[in-house]
């Protein structure tokens, strides 16, 4: 998984679409596959009860469990969704944008994401770096920013970066808030001056960086057991801790699930825009 990539990429994303996209809807859809079913990875207590998956990678990324949400069609289903409510293209754009860039950016890990499912629960992955969520979310810091994963946010930090210009002010009432009427309502209904709504534009990025160099921080400098989990820039690494995975049990089963797949998905893709998607986008602005 990603620590920060998800919070980083929606700025870069919403530079680089050129039809009018709402902001706020990629965010959500980059945050989506893990709003409402993360904290179970790693355990959650409140009072005397406790919330934790026996098997982090099993529930959050395949099936039985919740690992749906990290896949293409899900995006889908959730942007018809928002689309029939809202009748807005522009978070509908941004919703599935944003969801599919979080699916996809999972797949770099070890256990990577069911990208055709249902109809097929292969995963598809292309190991860069360890999953390590059943160590922790101590344990799971410091294996991600010993590794090819803290390479990873760092770059996506520095992709940014080099698009300072999302974050002025200027880019932001020019481009961001007259393609999403959110921002209008925003103002009006917490009676926000300008200044604030920059701000609450800027803060997923301060929140992304700041992740980064806070847990890089803990893990190399403040971890007590930072001279056994050492940095391992190896690919699927650190070697020290466990990567789960979920392989195909050969290429023959891998391509043979992956043509079904993509047949399947296919398939319902176009049902959905026949059956619902073209009348929802006609009756939208």
């Amino acid at each position: 998984m990603s620590w920060a990539a998800h919070e980083l990429e929606s700025y870069v994303l919403q530079k680089h679409v050129k039809s009018g996209v709402s902001y706020l809807g990629i965010l959500l859809g980059c945050l989506l596959p893990d709003l409402f079913t993360k904290l179970p990875v790693y355990g959650w207590t409140i009072g005397g009860f406790t919330l934790k998956a026996d098997f982090p990678a099993q529930y959050h990324r395949s099936w039985p469990g919740v690992g749906f949400t990290h896949s293409l069609l899900f995006g889908v289903l959730f942007a018809l969704a928002v689309l029939a409510v809202t009748r807005s293209r522009c978070w509908t754009l941004g919703i599935l944008i944003g969801e599919w860039a979080h699916v996809l950016t999972d797949t770099f890990d070890s256990v990577g994401t069911m990208l055709l499912f249902p109809f097929t629960t292969q995963h598809y992955s292309t190991g860069m770096w360890a999953y390590a969520a059943q160590a922790g979310r101590y344990g799971d810091a410091a294996a991600y920013y010993s590794s090819l994963g803290g390479v990873w946010d760092v770059l996506w930090l520095g992709v940014a970066l080099s698009g300072f210009s999302v974050l002025r002010r200027r880019y932001f009432l020019e481009r961001v808030a007259p393609q999403d009427p959110a921002w209008a309502w925003l103002q009006r209904r917490f009676d926000l001056d300008e200044r604030a709504l920059v701000a609450a534009y800027r803060a997923w990025f301060v929140y992304g960086a700041s992740r980064i160099f806070g847990w890089t921080l803990w893990a190399r400098v403040l971890n007590p057991e930072r001279g056994v989990q050492v940095v391992d820039w190896s690919w699927g690494g650190p070697g020290w801790v466990e990567a789960v995975s979920f392989p195909a049990r050969s290429w023959a089963q891998f391509s043979l699930s992956t043509a079904w797949g993509l047949v399947g998905v296919s398939a319902a893709l176009a049902l959905l825009w026949r059956v619902v998607g073209a009348r929802l986008w006609a009756r939208a602005a």
